[in-house]
C-alpha cells in the first residue's frame, strides 16, 4: 500500500487537511485557465444533477488542489471541515488513498467509498473521480463528486459515476474545441463522440484528443512529422485527391461569399468566366 509504504503515513492522524497559499494557487488556475473557462458550463450541470443529493463537485489540478468548486451554501460548512474546499491537498502523499489523489495516482477513474479511504477521519466520505485530459492528451486534473451522507446507496451512486465520466468527457472536449478553434474539428471515423482530430488548411492532422490517440496510435512526433488526414480516414488516389480539394475550394468559396460567383471568384484570385467553367465541371453552377 502506497500510503503506508511509500509515503509513511499514520492512518489514525487526525490533523487536518492542509492547503497551498494563494500564490501557488493563483498559479495553478492560471496555467489551466483554458481548461477551467472550458469546464464552467458542464460543471454547473453536473452540480444540477447530483446537488441536491448532498453531492459538493471539485475540479481538481494535477497535483489534487481544487480549483473550482460548486456546492449548495447549505452544505458549505461540512464540506469545508473535510477540507472539501479550493486550495485543499488531496494528493496521496498527503492524504493518503483518497478518490482525487488515488484517481491522479493510477491515471484512471474510480469510486473511493467510506472505509475505502486510507485516513480514518475521511471515512465517512464518497468520492466519484475522473481524471481530466488536456488537449494532448495528458492528465492535467481530476472531476471529483463528493458526498458525506450515510444514506447514499449503490442506485445514487452508480448514477454519479455515469454523470463524472459524461462531464470529464464534455470538459476535454470543449478544452480541445477551444484550443484548436480556427481548426477544423472532425471525428475521428470510428465515430467516438470523445475522439477529435483537428485538421488545418492542409488537410494535416495538427491536434489529437486521447480517444484518438488510442484509437490510431497517434503521438507527438507523429503530428510534428506530417500527419496527413487521409492517413487516419482512408487514402484515395492522388488525381481524386485533387478533384476533391478543388471541389471543396468552390464550395467553401462560394459559402463565404453568400453564392456570388463573382465575389467567389476574387477570394479565389480566378478570374469570372475560369470559375463558371469550374463550376460546371464540378456541377456547382449557381445563379449570381
Amino acid at each position: 500500500m502506497r500510503s503506508l509504504n511509500d509515503y509513511g503515513l499514520d492512518p489514525e492522524q487526525a490533523r487536518p487537511p492542509t492547503g497551498i497559499d494563494s500564490a501557488a494557487l493563483r498559479a495553478s488556475r492560471e496555467r489551466l485557465a483554458p481548461l477551467l473557462l472550458a469546464a464552467q458550463t458542464p460543471l454547473d450541470r453536473l452540480f444540477g444533477a447530483v446537488g441536491d443529493a448532498g453531492c459538493c463537485v471539485l475540479l481538481t489540478d494535477d497535483a489534487g488542489v481544487p480549483l473550482e468548486r460548486r456546492g449548495a451554501a447549505a452544505d458549505d460548512d461540512t464540506f469545508r471541515s473535510w477540507g472539501l474546499w479550493i486550495g485543499m491537498r488531496w494528493d496521496e502523499p498527503s492524504e493518503g488513498t483518497n478518490g482525487v489523489g488515488t484517481c491522479l495516482a493510477e491515471g484512471r477513474s474510480l469510486t473511493i467509498h467510506r472505509d475505502q479511504h486510507f485516513y480514518t477521519r475521511n471515512i465517512g466520505l464518497s468520492c466519484t473521480v475522473a481524471p481530466l485530459h488536456d488537449h494532448a492528451g495528458q492528465i492535467v486534473g481530476a472531476l471529483d463528486v463528493s458526498s458525506c451522507r450515510r444514506d447514499l446507496d449503490g442506485a445514487m451512486l452508480g448514477l454519479i459515476v455515469s454523470a463524472v465520466a459524461d462531464t470529464a468527457r464534455r470538459i476535454e472536449a470543449a478544452n480541445f474545441r477551444q484550443v484548436y478553434r480556427r481548426e477544423r474539428i472532425t471525428l475521428s471515423p470510428e465515430g467516438d463522440p470523445s475522439a477529435l482530430l483537428a485538421v488545418d488548411r492542409g488537410d494535416f492532422i495538427i491536434g489529437a484528443s486521447r480517444a484518438a490517440r488510442k484509437l490510431h496510435a497517434i503521438t507527438d512526433e507523429r503530428l510534428a512529422a506530417g500527419l496527413a488526414a487521409d492517413d487516419i480516414f482512408g487514402g484515395r488516389d492522388d488525381d481524386e485527391d485533387l478533384r476533391s480539394a478543388e471541389r471543396a475550394a468552390l464550395q467553401r468559396a462560394l459559402a463565404r461569399s453568400n453564392g456570388n460567383v463573382t465575389a467567389a471568384a476574387r477570394r479565389l484570385g480566378v478570374s469570372r468566366a475560369t470559375m463558371h467553367r469550374k463550376l460546371s465541371r464540378f456541377g456547382l453552377i449557381r445563379e449570381n
